[in-house]
């Protein structure tokens, strides 16, 4: 006597159901994060009514020639240490700010920066406004 059974167990597994599931909780965590606020750093700065400038008393510009100026004057790369040396020697903070043309090359800058370095002067770095 044989007996049968009616349903034979399919060993095979169906994905199926678990990929609609994983399509919905993938489609939640999309829209959810549609609606986080991008802007999550809210920084508090520090607000001042009395600002203080440096009053800076030598000024070194470069023009877009790259032409260098020490006060108003031209003068050639080659003579602007030793002018600087010279008009700051008996200060007791020295301070130069540096002018700069927007097209002008950051090599040309990095040498004023270095001279101002070299002698300890404090430096001001600006753009010229168009």
């Amino acid at each position: 006597m044989a007996i049968k059974r009616k349903s034979k167990i399919n060993p095979n597994f169906n994905m199926s159901s678990m990929t609609d599931i994983f399509f919905l909780v993938l489609l939640f965590f999309l829209i959810s994060s549609t609606l986080i606020n991008p802007n999550a750093l809210k920084l508090l700065l520090p607000k001042s009514t009395n600002q203080t400038s440096d009053k800076p008393v030598t000024v070194v510009s470069i023009d877009k020639n790259y032409t260098f100026y020490l006060n108003e004057k031209v003068i050639p790369f080659s003579m602007l240490e030793r002018r600087l040396v010279e008009e700051l020697r008996e200060l007791e903070d020295p301070c130069i700010s540096l002018q700069a043309d927007k097209s002008v090359p950051l090599e040309q800058i990095v040498k004023v920066m270095n001279i101002a370095k070299d002698h300890n002067y404090r430096l001001i770095l600006s753009t010229e406004p168009e």
